[in-house]
């Protein structure tokens, strides 16, 4: 991916070494009525330590958390990458896609008679506070719609490359535009609604189906933007779309799962939707740049998606 000479966005926080909470005490984060949109490192590090020691307490304690939108507990097992010369290439990386999807939404926001207004990033090491509670950088990046903010912890993008095999700026890139993603269902009222439909779920897999729709929208929305940033300045280089494509298919629910050592996947549990339902919501925002097309996603039946 091409952002040579392409500006930083502006709103980005720094609070790498800042403090958060001591990680080695653990970490919480709320993924409940304040709108917070959880990481995949808690599952996958639960799924890691299933699969190499047969303890599957974590995993389902994680996901029966997570879905049940309660407090998120994972053990702090990073360290701080510092402000090393090499996390501050990544800053500056995740500052220009920022960027990129400020000036993407901004516009396709203006030709519908909106104003969009811009999150911040916050990028931290180890553990930060937020209006959604507290978490870890085994959360993963995730965003938080009670201060309009997305986190990112830059160790993630080495997670991605050696635990999931989903290197690559653009795939990276897509993390960061997924998570913006978020930000714009938001923005339309979209995120609030449907957290307020899950809260009235009588049970736990009727509020995963809700779930993996708001992932599948901000799939789609992170390729509506994909499209329009390589339609404006061609940034796209060979392999790039594959990259982006690797990635949604080495988070799907159902991928995760069967890497975890499953004998049988449970799609009772899903809460992101399937690796091939990420892909195909994915392209289509890449390939169309349509994004009326992401309204399909929420009324189209479940067998359909």
């Amino acid at each position: 991916m091409k952002l040579d000479g392409r500006r930083e966005s502006s709103n980005v926080e720094d609070r790498r070494g800042g403090g958060g909470f001591s990680s080695s005490s653990g970490s919480r984060m709320s993924t409940g009525k304040k709108g917070g949109c959880a990481g995949i490192i808690t599952l996958i590090i639960g799924a890691v330590i299933w699969y190499a020691t047969g303890d599957s307490s974590m995993f389902f304690s994680n996901v029966s958390n997570m879905n049940n939108n309660q407090t998120v507990e994972a053990p702090a097992t990073r360290t701080s990458t510092g402000n090393t010369a090499q996390s501050d290439e990544l800053k500056k990386f995740a500052s220009q896609v920022l960027a990129s999807t400020e000036d993407v939404w901004t516009n396709i926001f203006k030709q519908n008679g909106m104003q969009y207004n811009k999150p911040t990033m916050v990028i931290f090491s180890d553990a930060v506070n937020t209006a959604c509670g507290s978490a870890s950088s085994d959360t993963g990046p995730f965003y938080c719609s009670g201060d309009k903010c997305l986190y990112l912890d830059l160790s993630f993008f080495a997670t991605m490359k050696k635990q999931l095999g989903a290197g690559g700026d653009f795939a990276y890139a897509y993390v960061i535009a997924h998570e913006v993603g978020h930000h714009i269902e938001n923005e339309l009222g979209l995120l609030s609604q449907l957290h307020r439909k899950m809260d009235q779920c009588r049970s736990e897999a009727e509020a995963n189906k809700i779930s993996v729709r708001i992932e599948l929208l901000a799939d789609f929305y992170a390729g509506i933007w994909g499209y329009y940033e390589n339609k404006t300045f061609k940034s796209l280089e060979d392999g790039d779309l594959e990259e982006a494509i690797n990635c949604a298919h080495q988070i799907g629910d159902d991928y995760l799962q069967k890497s975890a050592g499953y004998r049988q996947v449970r799609p009772e549990a899903f809460t992101h939707g399937t690796s091939q339902q990420r892909m195909k919501w994915l392209k289509l925002g890449l390939t169309t740049g349509d994004i009326s097309k992401g309204n399909q996603i929420l009324s189209l039946p479940e067998s359909q998606l």
